[in-house]
């Protein structure tokens, strides 16, 4: 491909550190000794699961700790990513289940580390964050408390953000973020992925009723700091016993503040719904177990609720074309890049087949049998 859009992915480039060249990045920077590192899933940046000895008058397994090299573009907005992580340790000390940023040796949260590609250097900024344990939603069966539970954490997170202040805060106004709902137009430099076929039909017609029905309303929503990405993997959880005996998931970690951004408490909802329905055997009741604990917390308003049904379709239409475009820039990484198309175009088909009116329905139906106490 040789558009505009190919050029400008051109200027994104993903690290691909050994992990020789980690865990001396680790020691070198951090002053920790590595006794096993271990590469981790990624989207565009590059993670490693690293293993340091715990001090010698301590006593049990070694220390974990995740290392996040940030791609070429992240790397040049150190405000942005000084943000970022500063979030995270506010919500730690909020109560949420965040990561704490290990300091390097010099007392900074970030190093801009360069690295010696052999025929040339490439800047990088680097972070470590302590390891969280549990699993991905993806691995666990997901309940409709689960869910519940989920939908309340997304609000409670948005609306504690309320608080967070910061002198670089504005960095958060991220422009033409592709990730930012609000952003959706943008998808169509990139639909050229899809090829000709119906699943451009598809997103053709949500870009449309986006153009048409979701950039006007724009000013009616609520503005707030969102996640942004509250999928699968990115929420952990952990097993235990109820009084029953019975056992039952709770989060546990809520990873990857790269897409922060600032948006709309309806966009953080849509979004959560989005990723949730992927891993849901009933995927359509859902979104209304999603929005049940989200408004235990903020309840939406008449014009966030009539948007719902296409903030999520386009969510959907978000994760489609980027992964497809994605994986064609680096099909090395396809198994990743497309998680969210093995099912993600059924769903979206799912919700055009059905329309907004009866997809609404079972949503905010679902939603009501709450405060109806009939859940």
């Amino acid at each position: 491909m040789s558009g505009p859009e190919h050029q400008q992915s051109q200027t994104l480039i993903k690290p691909a550190l050994s992990e020789l060249q980690a865990s001396e990045l680790v020691e070198s920077v951090f002053g920790l000794k590595v006794t096993k590192i271990q590469p981790l899933p990624s989207y565009d940046d590059q993670n490693f699961l690293v293993h340091v000895p715990r001090a010698p008058e301590t006593s049990g397994d070694p220390l974990k700790y995740v290392l996040k090299v940030n791609n070429t573009e992240s790397s040049k907005n150190a405000d942005l990513v000084e943000v970022q992580s500063r979030i995270m340790m506010f919500l730690k000390a909020e109560g949420f289940p965040t990561a704490t940023v290990h300091p390097t040796k010099g007392g900074s949260l970030t190093s801009l580390m360069t690295i010696d590609n052999g025929s040339d250097t490439t800047s990088y900024l680097v972070r470590l964050f302590s390891f969280l344990p549990g699993k991905p939603i993806a691995q666990v069966p997901v309940t409709p408390k689960l869910l519940y539970e989920v939908g309340k954490l997304a609000a409670q997170m948005d609306r504690s953000l309320e608080k967070f202040h910061h002198p670089k805060i504005s960095s958060l106004h991220r422009g033409d973020f592709i990730w930012n709902l609000r952003n959706v137009p943008l998808l169509e430099k990139y639909a050229y992925a899809l090829g000709q076929s119906k699943d451009r039909e598809m997103v053709d017609w949500v870009l449309k009723r986006f153009h048409d029905e979701i950039v006007t309303k724009l000013s009616h929503f609520r503005e707030c700091i969102n996640h942004g990405d509250l999928n699968s993997y990115n929420i952990l959880v952990e097993t235990s016993n109820e009084a029953s005996g019975d056992p039952v998931c709770h989060v546990s970690g809520v990873l990857d503040f790269e897409d922060m951004s600032q948006g709309y408490y309806v966009f953080e909802l849509a979004i959560t719904i989005m990723y949730m329905m992927i891993e849901s055997k009933d995927p359509l009741p859902a979104g209304g177990h999603v929005l049940a604990g989200f408004e235990s917390v903020i309840p939406l308003t008449a014009e966030e609720r009539g948007a719902l049904f296409l903030l999520v379709s386009s969510r959907f239409s978000q994760s489609l074309v980027m992964s497809a475009y994605t994986s064609q820039l680096y099909p090395e990484n396809k198994d990743y890049l497309m998680v969210t198309a093995k099912t993600g175009w059924k769903h979206l088909q799912n919700l055009l087949n059905m329309g907004q009116k009866a997809v609404e329905d079972i949503w905010f139906k679902t939603a009501k049998s709450y405060s109806a106490g009939t859940l």
